[in-house]
C-alpha cells in the first residue's frame, strides 16, 4: 500500500472514530498513530489531511450538503460521509492533489470499507463537486498545496 493510500485510510478511520465517538481532535492522533501503526511518511500526510478537514469542516460539510440534497448529512453512512469529507477537502483545499486521483482514492477506500452502493454513491457525489471546479482535473492546480508531503499514489 502506498503512502499516501495509507495516510488517507488512517484519516477516514480517525474521522469515522471522531464522528461517532464525540470530537476527538488533532491532539488525539498521537494516540490513534500507536493503535494504528503508521509509517512517519502516512502520520504526516494524515496529519494534513485531518488538519485541514478539520479546519475546513465548515466548507466542506456545506459541499457535501449541497451535493447531496436528497439525503440528510446525518443520516448517510458514517464511512461514506467520511470519505466524502476528505475527498472533498482535497478537491477543494489540497490544489497539489488532482481531483481525478482523489476520487478515484475515494471510490477504493469506499470500495474497502463501505457497502456494496458506496463506491458508485461516492463517484456520483465527486463527480459532482469536480463539475463545479475551476482548475485542471488530471493534473495538479499547483505545487504545495495543505497535504503535500509524500508523493507516492
Amino acid at each position: 500500500m502506498g503512502v499516501r493510500r495509507e495516510g488517507r485510510e488512517a484519516a477516514i478511520q480517525f474521522l469515522y472514530q471522531r464522528d461517532l465517538g464525540g470530537g476527538a481532535g488533532v491532539s488525539d492522533l498521537e494516540d490513534f498513530y500507536a493503535f494504528r501503526g503508521l509509517s512517519p511518511a502516512a502520520r504526516r500526510f494524515c496529519q494534513g489531511l485531518v488538519s485541514g478537514i478539520l479546519d475546513h469542516s465548515g466548507e466542506v460539510d456545506v459541499a457535501l450538503r449541497e451535493h447531496t440534497q436528497n439525503y440528510e448529512l446525518e443520516r448517510l453512512s458514517a464511512v461514506d460521509r467520511n470519505i466524502l469529507r476528505l475527498a472533498i477537502h482535497e478537491m477543494l483545499f489540497c490544489d497539489d492533489i488532482p481531483p481525478v486521483v482523489s476520487i478515484n482514492e475515494a471510490i477504493d477506500i469506499a470500495k474497502k470499507y463501505g457497502t456494496e452502493e458506496s463506491g458508485r454513491f461516492v463517484n456520483g457525489v465527486l463527480d459532482k463537486i469536480k463539475a463545479t471546479l475551476k482548475r485542471p482535473d488530471r493534473t495538479p492546480a499547483s505545487r504545495g498545496g495543505a497535504a503535500s508531503e509524500p508523493s507516492e499514489e
